[in-house]
């Protein structure tokens, strides 16, 4: 199976002629290898997708977030098929930034889980828990998979990604990355409730990403967990050089 190497622009950058930097930076210094090994997919703002759309060859793109309803009077929305219209095959839902910032709940991230799938986008579930320290984390790493993936048909596991994304260890809030032996009692987890959720195979078929202030130091420790698919990136994925080590790491 390939490895999963998402880079989340998340409000950045500023312009559309730093985004195609970026983007064609990325493309070019590639390795050919690295393209056979991963799915290297940017994920950037949403008003830039259509610009770099034309820019596409080794890569994939991506959207950050998606609305659970095809059409109609919701102001400042994107739908699922508009994403899929665009050319976009992934895309992020329920990030912490928007559960914490914006409000959203799990009952909100499953309606746009089961709008995106509906349109047979690639779906990166995002989960993770406030506090290692919080006797409860495994439960709450539960509670949003249950919730955001309530009545959604085995069916649709093929199109199903999680990544786990400890909200402490992003580097946007000032964290450090999780130790490698807890990411992998973690997988294990999470495919334990995916097995409850749809079954033996999609539960070992189901790519589970880690992220959380992943870069080009650390990240070949945890690409040799077992278990993980890859790498869910935010900050260094603005560094072309940074998410490069990342990426061309995977024929490894």
């Amino acid at each position: 199976m390939k490895k999963l190497i998402v880079a989340n622009w998340k409000m950045n950058p500023q312009s559309l002629a730093e985004a195609k930097r970026i983007f064609e930076d990325v493309k070019k210094s590639l390795k050919p290898e690295a393209s056979k090994k991963a799915e290297v997919v940017i994920c950037p703002p949403s008003l830039y997708i259509s610009n770099l759309k034309s820019q596409i060859s080794n890569l994939k793109l991506g959207a950050q977030d998606c609305f659970w309803k095809e059409k109609g009077a919701f102001t400042g929305e994107i739908s699922p098929l508009m994403l899929k219209n665009l050319g976009v095959k992934y895309v992020i839902l329920g990030h912490s930034e928007r559960r914490e910032n914006l409000g959203e709940t799990n009952e909100v991230v499953n309606l746009k889980v089961g709008a995106a799938l509906k349109k047979n986008l690639k779906v990166i579930l995002c989960v993770g828990e406030k506090t290692r320290n919080d006797d409860d984390f495994f439960n709450i790493i539960k509670e949003e998979l249950l919730e955001g993936l309530k009545n959604i048909p085995k069916t649709s596991a093929k199109n199903i990604i999680v990544a786990y994304e400890p909200i402490w260890a992003i580097s946007a809030g000032g964290g450090k990355a999780d130790k490698p032996e807890d990411i992998f009692e973690m997988a294990i987890y999470i495919r334990k409730i995916l097995f409850d959720i749809f079954g033996k195979d999609a539960a070992y078929s189901i790519p589970v990403l880690y992220g959380g202030s992943v870069n080009g130091k650390n990240a070949k420790r945890f690409l040799e967990i077992e278990g993980i698919a890859g790498f869910l990136v935010g900050q260094a994925s603005l560094d072309p050089g940074d998410f490069l080590k990342i990426a061309n790491l995977c024929p490894l």
